[in-house]
């Protein structure tokens, strides 16, 4: 099953320029005559993770001593718009991070080094390494523009402290919206500051929720736009409830600014969805908490997300950019530091490697990570995939804010992603 639902997976990783406001260091790894210096720039190793990139480089630098690897990591919520603006001016770095939902836009527009050549070349190259459908993901038109990272999904993050206290029963596989309705009903102290549950109301977490539901944003060739549905209106309409009908979820003024995943840590939040790289994050909760498969109303639906590396096409360090991008994606001891760490998961084909993974706590049911991979849902990818996202965060935020009704936002959001993809 791993193999046909890991399909989707599509990541790139790349090397990549300084950037401003962000954080850049050189690695101390040892030194050599005048070496190659690649430049690669990061977003999932900020902020975990950062020691675990530099173990990975200065392994990589001692394996090749006449390259340099700088690096330079940003967070996600500012890096894309910094990915753009490098490419808009031609000065992308030698190798970057980048993840599924934005490969495409970059590899039609031609920024992106075809490796096809360079692949075909290298005799020490085996992509049998990478699960096969995972490491085609990163192809366009026929030609590989990528190598498959790494993959992480969404689960239900719960406090067991918490549902302990209330006498609730944890969650299980068969919970539906309503019986996480009922427990975060009991759950709830508004004047305690405490939540029975949380997602975020925004475009990467509505697709996966309306798929709980049996809805979807395009008609399977995407040619329709249906993004307007009845389910997917009763499925943003459930999502606001949560806020303003059963006052089981914080709204914007009850949060005061705060982040989701910190007040789950603080212990404010009873479930929360999230993604896996989350473990590390809150390995150090000072209570007990599990995870378990995400409730769903008609059908179970877990959001999927891949990253991967590429290579500027106008790196003039083509060589040394393809041995790191092979070596971060598929050498061993990379693969064994980022199970050991948390660091997500490598899309590699001998699942073996999943066993330490397996046996890591907290927490306990790490077993829902691969069970996801049964249900898993992509984003709809599109050419300008940062637009289409913006033009539905808009539409959702009209609603959540009370400024149009769901049924009046998602039939604006379908009139504009009809403009956008025309």
């Amino acid at each position: 099953m791993f193999k046909k639902t890991i399909t989707f997976i599509a990541a790139a990783a790349l090397m990549v320029t300084s950037l401003a406001g962000c954080g850049s260091k050189a690695s101390s790894a040892a030194n050599s005559d005048e070496p190659v210096t690649i430049k690669y720039l990061s977003y999932s190793a900020q902020p975990d993770h950062i020691k675990d990139l530099e173990k990975m480089i200065a392994a990589f630098e001692k394996e090749n001593p006449k390259i340099k690897v700088k690096y330079e990591t940003c967070l996600y919520d500012d890096y894309f718009t910094k990915l753009q603006t490098l490419a808009a001016s031609k000065t992308l770095p030698d190798v970057f991070e980048i993840n599924y939902e934005n490969f495409v836009n970059y590899a039609s527009k031609g920024s992106l080094l075809d490796l096809s050549d360079v692949i075909s070349k290298d005799k020490s190259f085996d992509p049998s390494v990478y699960d096969k459908t995972s490491y085609d993901a990163y192809k366009y038109q026929g030609k590989q523009y990528g190598l498959v990272e790494k993959f992480s999904t969404c689960l239900l993050f719960y406090n067991k402290d918490l549902f302990d206290k209330a006498g609730v029963a944890y969650p299980n596989d068969n919970w539906t919206w309503k019986d996480e309705l009922a427990a975060a009903q009991k759950l709830t102290d508004a004047k305690k500051g405490i939540w029975g549950t949380y997602s975020p109301i925004q475009f990467y977490e509505f697709y996966k929720t309306i798929a709980q539901n049996g809805g979807s944003m395009f008609s399977n060739d995407m040619k329709t736009v249906t993004i307007n549905s009845k389910q997917n209106v009763e499925t943003l309409q459930w999502m606001i409830d949560k806020i303003n009908k059963y006052h089981v979820t914080p709204s914007d003024a009850e949060m005061s600014g705060q982040k989701n995943e910190d007040m789950f840590k603080a212990g404010k939040i009873a479930m929360l969805r999230t993604g896996t790289w989350m473990f590390s994050y809150f390995k150090d909760a000072k209570f007990k908490w599990d995870v378990a498969l995400e409730p769903g109303n008609t059908q179970k639906a877990h959001h999927f997300f891949s990253e991967g590396v590429a290579i500027s096409k106008d790196t003039k360090q083509a060589e040394a950019a393809w041995k790191w991008t092979k070596y971060f994606t598929s050498n061993k001891d990379s693969v064994q530091t980022r199970v050991e760490t948390g660091w997500d998961l490598p899309a590699v084909s001998d699942s073996s490697v999943y066993d330490s993974f397996l046996k890591q706590t907290p927490p306990d049911n790490r077993k829902a990570v691969l069970d996801a991979l049964k249900t898993l849902v992509v984003p709809p990818v599109v050419e300008n995939e940062a637009e289409l996202a913006d033009t539905v965060n808009k539409e959702l935020d009209a609603a959540r804010l009370g400024k149009k009704t769901p049924q009046k936002a998602l039939d604006d959001a379908k009139t504009e992603i009809e403009k956008l993809i025309q």
